[in-house]
């Protein structure tokens, strides 16, 4: 389903006589369809470049990146947004609008991709089952507690029904309770058939999924298994 080939990201020096920064350096992989990874490593090792790279939101330097056998990192402008439309992405900080209630936030997804109302009520409302949240639909994010937040981020990044969930550190905020609800989530979407990629550099919970563990370390893969742990 996703496949990287030799993919390098470098940063030139914001300093004319500076270093370059080596983000990514000669990475390869592949994610199946319906498989649950786990990318770990410290902060600034290249996870969440990595996943930038997949929505194309950055293009690698070097290398290339497929999603379903099409190489993205030659998409023009114009083709982004029908990639995008097979991810979710969850953020760490949420990005949700502060004005906008629980339901608004998730149904904003549906109304820039032309869905009708009947439609788009529909899907908010099964999503919001699916996150345990319909008690919380006319709530504004304030009201919320952090895993409340997080559960309607998610909720957004799955309404549109995507092939993949790209989470980056979605639980880097929330206390240990919320972190495994917020996981026990992640593994409910992929039960239910949706492939997830997360980036994490929480130990504990990698040790407790026992899923396949991709480790990064100063932009390299040095360790790829099946049922992995944490090791760093």
């Amino acid at each position: 389903m996703i496949a990287l080939h030799q993919v390098s990201k470098i940063y030139s020096s914001r300093q004319k006589s500076g270093p370059p920064t080596i983000a990514l350096d000669n990475v390869s992989f592949s994610v199946d369809r319906k498989e649950f990874v786990s990318l770990v490593g410290r902060s600034g090792a290249g996870k969440t470049t990595l996943l930038k790279l997949i929505i194309a939101e950055e293009r690698p330097t070097k290398g290339k990146i497929f999603f379903d056998s099409k190489d993205i990192s030659k998409l023009k402008r114009f083709q982004i947004p029908y990639l995008r439309r097979k991810v979710g992405v969850v953020f760490q900080d949420y990005k949700l609008f502060p004005k906008k209630t629980t339901y608004e936030n998730i149904a904003y997804v549906l109304e820039i991709m032309g869905k009708k109302d009947e439609e788009i009520s529909w899907e908010v409302s099964q999503v919001l089952e699916i996150v345990g949240l319909k008690n919380r639909a006319y709530n504004f994010p304030s009201e919320l507690s952090g895993g409340e937040k997080q559960r309607v981020a998610i909720a957004r990044a799955l309404v549109h029904r995507p092939d993949v969930i790209l989470a980056d550190e979605p639980t880097g905020n929330l206390d240990p309770y919320n972190t495994f609800e917020i996981i026990r989530l992640l593994n409910k979407i992929y039960e239910m058939g949706t492939t997830v990629i997360l980036a994490t550099h929480d130990r504990e919970l990698i040790n407790i999924l026992k899923k396949r563990v991709i480790t990064l370390e100063e932009g390299k893969v040095i360790r790829d298994e099946q049922r992995g742990r944490f090791i760093l």
